[in-house]
């Protein structure tokens, strides 16, 4: 399969499903990156540790890493290094679903929000703008987020001292450092 070079950039509004209030970022990218570089780069804007499996979701197929273990279910899963970003998003408002950690269930809404023209000296990619911080990882998904949120709140919760250990300190839920992201995609 022949990769295309950028033609342009994508603006895409990634959005944590059932996050109340949202977390989300808005990110530039060349409308030619992969699909697994496109994970990549969601692990690290969103802040996710990149420790579980992943799959995208589009118009009823599913992309992500080939692996062994999908081969007893009846599933058919595509290559996601075959796949380029805009080979599944072609106009704007058009959206696909990404999860990350099955067990948890993360789902982010992706929507291409505004297709623009290829600029090189535009930094790519890049994280323009975003609200709230990552949920931390194995918490149980958006329910034990909600949850663990609950408990923080509450210092008199029984479970407050066991939840500010296993997190290791104070969490800040409404904590978003664009310089931070961007230097990480760098």
């Amino acid at each position: 399969m022949a990769i295309k070079q950028s033609e342009s950039i994508y603006q895409l509004k990634i959005t944590l499903q059932g996050s109340k209030p949202p977390i989300w970022r808005r990110v530039l990218v060349p409308d030619s990156i992969k699909l697994d570089e496109f994970h990549e780069l969601i692990q690290i804007v969103m802040g996710w540790q990149n420790c579980h499996l992943h799959q995208f979701h589009c118009n009823g197929t599913l992309y992500s890493i080939p692996n062994d273990e999908f081969d007893d279910f009846d599933i058919e899963l595509k290559n996601e290094t075959d796949y380029q970003l805009s080979q599944l998003l072609t106009a704007e408002k058009s959206s696909l679903l990404y999860e990350y950690d099955m067990g948890d269930g993360w789902e982010h809404k992706i929507v291409l929000e505004k297709i623009l023209p290829f600029d090189s000296t535009v930094q790519l990619p890049q994280c323009i703008k975003g609200k709230r911080a990552c949920p931390p990882e194995d918490c149980g998904g958006i329910w034990g987020y909600k949850s663990l949120l609950e408990i923080l709140k509450d210092k008199k919760h029984p479970q407050h001292e066991e939840m500010l250990e296993w997190l290791g300190g104070d969490f800040d839920s409404e904590y978003f450092d664009l310089d931070e992201i961007n230097a990480q995609l760098r």
